[in-house]
């Protein structure tokens, strides 16, 4: 049983120097494939579904290949990794289509805390009822996946005190969502949401992970996992892919995962501890102290992962993504992009360095994977 997968990749435009630039518009008009966000200076592509990991790590790298060489030859523009305006410019709105009214609403209510680089993962569950206890699971496990990609210490130029600024300012909207106990529970409340108008529309859900489909809240068919920062390095992305979906498939095996009977807290209680793991994430990535779900014992961010890592192992070998799994073991030993930059910072380099030298970074192994892998024209 491998799951479908896919993702939704938001990046910043900018300069070699760091300098984040708003050129969605432009990009939107000249390139099939990309999709502008609310403001101008971050733009947005979709993989594909897949079950293959091997076609997704080209449905990450082509679209990516292709902006690139736009970028270079509209003005020496590149990508620029990292989920927050890292160098500055978070004091103003800069608006990709000013016409929309649904922007508008975006800009007036939430400012830039909304202008964050990110990626969401989305994989493939078709039985809405096994959908939504997988929601239930991943949302209590949620702050390990961000644990693993925070990228975003930085803010306006200074060091935060956050290893996710993007996650730890993003208005999750509605500010609370419950674990739901059945699709017809989702319905209901999603329903009694966009009445009251604390959501727009159904797609202005802003939680750490949410069932999707094609004409929500009705017919639903994969979870998204929306918590974590940009991951700019694909191989790093998929291995936190393959642990997602082994547990996911540990998850459909087992029906007794579930925290509204596997856990020792409330319905209200769970939300609560979720709501703190997430801060600790947030905060201290994977050195974040965090209370397990089932029992409320303290675990670092690290540990929890590492354990889930053991458990799915033999999951991810039997369907065959053992491989794409293993890079996992060098986020733990080496740290995710916000532990390594801040390194960098404790001895002196400034932001601006620390960001300049993970742009070239960047290019640099993108143009070695290039090198590495024959992608066809299309990836299906």
């Amino acid at each position: 049983m491998v799951l479908t997968k896919g993702f939704e990749i938001e990046m910043y435009t900018g300069t070699p120097q760091g300098e984040i630039i708003g050129l969605s518009d432009q990009i939107v008009a000249d390139l099939q494939g990309f999709m502008r966000e609310p403001d101008s200076r971050n733009v947005e592509y979709v993989t594909q579904p897949s079950t293959s990991y091997e076609n997704q790590l080209c449905g990450l790298l082509r679209p990516r290949q292709q902006l690139r060489k736009y970028l270079q030859r509209l003005n020496n523009y590149t990508l620029i990794p990292g989920s927050t305006l890292s160098l500055g410019r978070s004091d103003r709105f800069y608006r990709s289509d000013p016409t929309n009214p649904y922007h508008d609403y975006i800009e007036q209510t939430y400012g830039t805390k909304v202008v964050t680089a990110s990626v969401h993962i989305n994989i493939g569950i078709s039985d809405p009822e096994v959908l939504m206890r997988a929601c239930r699971v991943i949302r209590m496990e949620a702050p390990l996946f961000l644990a693993l990609s925070a990228s975003s210490p930085f803010l306006d130029g200074q060091a935060t005190g956050y290893h996710s600024t993007r996650w730890r300012l993003f208005p999750q909207t509605p500010s609370y969502v419950p674990l739901f106990a059945s699709h017809a529970d989702h319905i209901e409340w999603v329903e009694a949401q966009l009445k009251a108008g604390t959501m727009q529309n159904v797609r202005h859900l802003w939680t750490s992970v949410r069932p999707n489909g094609d004409l929500r809240p009705y017919n639903l068919n994969r979870l998204e996992l929306r918590i974590c920062d940009l991951v700019a390095d694909p191989i790093s992305l998929l291995a936190i892919t393959a642990l997602l979906e082994a547990r996911l498939i540990q998850i459909i095996d087992n029906p007794h995962i579930d925290p509204l009977t596997q856990s020792s807290f409330s319905h209200a209680e769970l939300i609560a501890l979720t709501t703190k793991n997430e801060i600790a994430a947030a905060t201290n990535s994977l050195d974040a102290q965090l209370q397990h779900w089932q029992d409320g014992s303290t675990i670092l961010a690290r540990d929890w992962i590492q354990q889930l890592y053991q458990d799915v192992w033999d999951i991810a070998k039997q369907q065959g993504f053992r491989c794409f799994l293993s890079p996992l073991e060098k986020i733990l030993r080496e740290g995710n992009e916000a532990q390594q930059w801040l390194q960098l910072h404790k001895v002196g380099v400034d932001a601006g360095r620390v960001i300049n030298q993970a742009i070239q970074a960047t290019q640099e192994w993108e143009l070695e994977l290039e090198n590495k892998l024959l992608c066809p024209s299309e990836v299906g």
